[in-house]
């Protein structure tokens, strides 16, 4: 799949032609452009700052190409921050908030955008996946990661896998529901994945991960739940009901290490009773989506490390 492919068609010509001219374009990670500012992109782990300084004409024809012109049509997507597009890539959107009953209607007067593009590296998680599988069942597993490090590619690759199954490896595919309250596991445009999560799974888009579980336990009986970010209270209880419920779950926290786990409260009930039987350490010293390590915490041990 060709990454900008679905980003050129909403860029104004200007901005198109030099992004064609940029080298290892297959490695775009983010355009940044705000209004009567020099324009950024991000090639894998580089930088660079361009001499054009965008124009609010720029982010109205980027607002009118993502939203089809009907800005009034995408009213929930927006007041989230974000609106996904063809791809699964997100364009982020910063304005004045208008705020309703306490709580964000819309964001108007877009004055900056990010667009992240989204990639899938299949076989990324090739590597891990002899460490949370065994006997055809799967290991309740967390991937701690800083921010930028893959985690989410990562977790994409294991929900796949994990669905389609190996028969090689005499893995049965297990029925997946990935709760994607971001729409960034999936990269859902109009409730169609973009991405590939595998042939068993189905996915709850811009759904928040504590009413997601609950809902995907109740209507869609899956072996196995695959979520990111979790963090709060709230989406400790869900866990917790999954897994009475003997559904196995895969999830990913930020963080930069086994420890960051036992440092907070809101995760000290699930580490104190080994709900997580394994968790992978990314980070990005040899480059994005380095795995430093997959520790067992029932035994206290790395049982891989590189």
């Amino acid at each position: 799949m060709l990454v900008t492919k679905d980003l050129f068609e909403i860029l104004p010509k200007v901005i198109r032609n030099k992004l064609e001219q940029v080298d290892n374009l297959q490695q775009l990670e983010e355009i940044r452009i705000k209004v009567n500012k020099p324009m950024f992109i991000h090639i894998g782990s580089r930088e660079e700052i361009w001499d054009y300084i965008a124009s609010p004409e720029d982010i109205k024809y980027i607002m009118q190409r993502i939203s089809n012109y009907s800005i009034y049509a995408f009213e929930d997507e927006i007041r989230q921050g974000y609106i996904t597009i063809k791809g699964g890539h997100r364009v982020g959107l910063c304005g004045i908030c208008v705020i309703e009953n306490n709580s964000i209607k819309t964001i108007k007067d877009i004055s900056s955008i990010n667009i992240r593009a989204c990639k899938e590296i299949i076989g990324c998680a090739d590597k891990v996946m002899p460490y949370i599988t065994n006997n055809n069942s799967v290991y309740n597993t967390i991937i701690i990661s800083p921010p930028k490090c893959g985690k989410t590619t990562l977790l994409r690759d294991i929900s796949r896998q994990i669905s389609q199954g190996n028969k090689n490896k005499n893995f049965h595919g297990k029925n997946v529901s990935v709760i994607d309250e971001r729409s960034e596991i999936a990269g859902s445009f109009k409730g169609i994945p973009q991405m590939d999560v595998g042939i068993r799974t189905d996915v709850l888009d811009n759904c928040p991960k504590s009413q997601g579980i609950m809902m995907a336990i109740r209507s869609m009986s899956p072996d196995v739940i695959v979520c990111d970010e979790i963090g709060t209270q709230k989406d400790m209880e869900s866990v917790l009901m999954a897994l009475n419920s003997g559904i196995s779950l895969i999830t990913t926290i930020h963080g930069f290490g086994i420890e960051d786990l036992y440092k907070r409260n809101v995760f000290k009930e699930i580490v104190d009773n080994f709900v997580f039987t394994r968790g992978i350490v990314l980070s990005n010293k040899k480059g994005i989506g380095t795995i430093e390590c997959i520790y067992d915490f029932t035994k206290g041990i790395d049982v891989w490390r590189s």
